[in-house]
């Protein structure tokens, strides 16, 4: 069924005085119904339909109050507040579902002096509120400020139509000003039910204009955060476009380098002088980025790739010092002792000054802790006039902080190799491997499988990279 809208009646269908103060109680949910309100009351609960019918037969006058809780099904008189308005029924329709539809007017407010001990429905004894609106200038003053409010709230809220204002102007009388306003409010029963509670019209136009106020207030700052949001929503928005139109425009002029950050980027990637097969990877990426929007994810992703691409020691290496006296001097000056390792390096370095062309060796430094094996490791360094790099193994437990993670991932990154390569800015620097022993496995892998092409001569001039890929 359509609902119908909250209307208001232009005089009491009866006066007060015909109003008897035995009458059928009548509970409602979720709505508190004020003198002069003309409101639809749907009516399904078996003692509800039995007040509305013994009202029908008494002269059609029924007291409505409101429920203090929605959820009651079969409330009692703890369940409902003492105060409500006597309203007059106009109009009754059963409908073919056994509910009733009656259509109610509300006469003048009334308090509950005693509930009768009725078995079937609620019936009480009540007490009409004939207190009228004396003629004054405070009264005036308070009508004159709570219609203002209520102009100022009918204006904010999205949920009371602007046509409320246009009947509330032809309103004159202080009192049925006060009840047209209080039945417009968006607010929930016990708010409302705070102005019933109220005798006199003085004390009521104050109570609601302690309401009206607090809810502009709350108007005034929800309309505050969703411009913030809307801003915020078309500045992006706005941001996006252009961006797409940029992107549309360049790819119609073939235009590569109308992005100033782009064409940089496209430079330093030729410059980089990366192998055929990183360059052709490094440009397929780079071509994706262009078409790719700043907002989304998927190009933070991408340039961080670029960048590591880039960034990558592809062919920038040091020149050996392969003066087999020379580096006896600085192991010599940087340690005392230690003959057997010295010679082994010696040894080492000597092979290298024949075989020009030699694969990349491994040394395997053992010993307890303080002996001089990472000291050992950077003296043969300085010595060749190699950078240095410490990898620390220790605890390492993932196979992927070797061979890196792949791109798919959320914060992925290329491997401990890569990373120590790009932080020395050489292909060729001595790295030294650390606590090999101390690595563990778990769920993730294993890392001294992955630690196997890495420490063998004849993969680890092939090794790749899960991140870079290439």
């Amino acid at each position: 069924m359509s609902e119908t809208p909250i209307k208001f009646s232009d005089a009491a269908i009866e006066t007060i005085d015909n109003i008897p103060t035995t009458l059928p109680v009548l509970p409602l949910r979720d709505v508190v119904i004020f003198p002069y309100m003309i409101f639809p009351v749907l009516v399904g609960r078996e003692s509800s339909l039995r007040a509305a019918n013994e009202a029908l037969e008494r002269g059609k006058n029924i007291f409505l109050v409101a429920q203090k809780s929605a959820s009651i099904d079969e409330p009692t008189a703890d369940d409902v507040y003492l105060q409500g308005t006597v309203a007059k029924i106009i109009q009754m329709l059963k409908l073919p579902n056994g509910l009733m539809k009656i259509l109610v007017d509300g006469v003048v407010q009334a308090s509950v002096k005693r509930f009768l001990p009725t078995t079937s429905f609620l019936e009480a004894e009540v007490i009409l509120n004939k207190t009228e609106a004396t003629a004054g200038h405070d009264i005036d003053a308070l009508v004159r400020h709570a219609s203002t409010l209520f102009q100022e709230y009918v204006k904010l809220s999205r949920n009371v139509p602007p046509e409320v204002l246009m009947a509330f102007e032809g309103i004159k009388e202080p009192h049925r000003k006060l009840y047209y306003m209080a039945a417009n409010l968006v607010q929930s029963v016990d708010i409302k039910q705070r102005i019933l509670q109220t005798q006199h019209v003085r004390e009521q136009l104050y109570e609601l204009s302690k309401i009206l106020t607090t809810e502009i207030d709350i108007l005034k700052i929800e309309r505050e955060i969703d411009t913030k949001v809307q801003d915020n929503i078309q500045k992006s928005q706005r941001k996006f476009f252009i961006q797409e139109q940029i992107r549309i425009l360049q790819d119609e002029l073939g235009d590569d380098e109308a992005s100033p950050e782009l064409a940089k980027l496209k430079e330093q990637i030729q410059k980089a002088k990366m192998p055929k097969e990183a360059e052709e990877k490094a440009m397929e990426e780079f071509n994706k980025l262009k078409k790719t929007p700043p907002m989304s994810p998927e190009f933070t992703v991408t340039r961080n790739y670029l960048d590591w691409l880039i960034a990558a020691p592809w062919i920038k290496r040091t020149k050996d010092n392969l003066d087999v006296e020379h580096v006896k001097n600085i192991l010599d000056e940087d340690h005392f002792g230690l003959e057997k390792p010295k010679d082994r390096i010696l040894e080492h370095i000597a092979v290298l000054n024949l075989v020009k062309e030699m694969k990349g060796q491994i040394l395997c430094f053992v010993g307890p802790p303080g002996v001089g094996k990472t000291s050992l490791a950077k003296s043969i360094a300085r010595a060749l006039g190699r950078k240095f790099v410490r990898i620390s193994l220790g605890g390492m437990r993932d196979e992927a902080e070797i061979r890196g993670h792949r791109r798919t991932y959320i914060g992925s990154m290329p491997g401990k190799i890569i990373q120590s390569m790009k932080r020395a800015g050489v292909v060729n620097p001595v790295m030294l491997m650390d606590e090999v022993d101390k690595m563990s496995m778990d769920f993730r892998g294993d890392p001294s499988a992955a630690l196997l092409e890495v420490l063998d001569p004849e993969q680890n001039n092939t090794f790749s990279d899960h991140y870079l890929d290439v």
